[in-house]
């Protein structure tokens, strides 16, 4: 009898033990991904050869006051949301006319109802602008906003390229802040081109050619003019006459352009029917 009682006892605990046992596992809840309230953007420009890279966050406007208001005036703020915005210079630059070394900076900004202070710190990771270390500071300078067409969420632009400069700017609301970054691209390619014609081998017209194409593009006629003649002393080509004729051209000769294309004309072969058709097209403009 006692057996029996003890054997019903352990069933009746059994049982419940054995139906958690039976039941699968509840499946975990799945993750969701919810995007950010200040959407991460980046932008890229090349100028000349520099490669400008700009991180950030877009806030929007979404009907608040912004300029003095949600971002206080005297105040160093993170030219956008979240971790504070970096901006990266494959090489030395200059911006508003002072140097700053290649590398990458946090980009803050102080802003007042007159002039703003652009400041480039060389702690490039941090949130926003709560660790913000003057010290730090690579470079400062001054920029003036300009008013602009309402614009929703922050963005960088880069309104205006050359060769040698951009203009970067941040637009917001209704003001644009513009600054202006010279890379310096001309000068350091005209040296290099100088080195490389210099120890250029006797037969080589490609690279005074290379040199010379650079420099008539870029209004440097007279190492324009010296290398497009070393290059049709090393060999004369289609590519390198019809060089020397537009250099003759834009220096108002045209009967001399002239005679130079029909001599670059003479040389092309049925692999330059395209550069044959723009020497005939610039012959008959001179003609003119």
């Amino acid at each position: 009898m006692r057996k029996a009682l003890f054997f019903a006892l352990v069933a009746i605990v059994a049982l419940p033990l054995a139906a958690q046992m039976a039941a699968p596992a509840a499946a975990p809840a799945p993750q969701v991904r919810y995007p950010a309230v200040s959407q991460a953007a980046s932008v890229s420009q090349t100028v000349g050869l520099t490669d400008i890279t700009i991180t950030y966050h877009r806030p929007g406007v979404k009907g608040r006051q912004i300029w003095g208001a949600l971002v206080p005036y005297g105040q160093p703020w993170r030219t956008g949301a979240n971790e504070a915005t970096t901006i990266s210079f494959s090489d030395d630059v200059t911006v508003n006319g002072h140097t700053l070394p290649k590398g990458t900076y946090a980009f803050f900004a102080i802003p007042t109802q007159g002039d703003w202070t652009l400041i480039f710190n060389t702690v490039a990771k941090q949130w926003g602008a709560y660790s913000y270390d003057a010290t730090k500071d690579a470079l400062k300078v001054a920029a003036t906003p300009q008013k602009v067409p309402f614009t929703e969420w922050l963005t960088y632009e880069f309104p205006n390229v050359s060769t040698d400069t951009a203009t970067v700017q941040l637009r917001w609301e209704n003001l644009a802040v513009p600054f202006t970054v010279n890379t310096n691209t001309t000068a350091k390619v005209m040296a290099n081109a100088r080195d490389a014609v210099a120890k250029a081998a006797a037969g080589d017209w490609q690279t005074a050619n290379r040199a010379a194409n650079f420099a008539f593009n870029a209004g440097l006629n007279e190492d324009a003019a010296k290398w497009v003649d070393a290059s049709i002393k090393a060999k004369a080509t289609p590519s390198n006459l019809y060089l020397k004729a537009r250099m003759q051209a834009k220096a108002g000769d045209r009967a001399a352009a002239i005679q130079t294309a029909q001599q670059a004309l003479k040389l092309t072969t049925d692999k330059d029917k395209e550069l044959a058709g723009e020497i005939n097209a610039s012959i008959g403009e001179w003609s003119k």
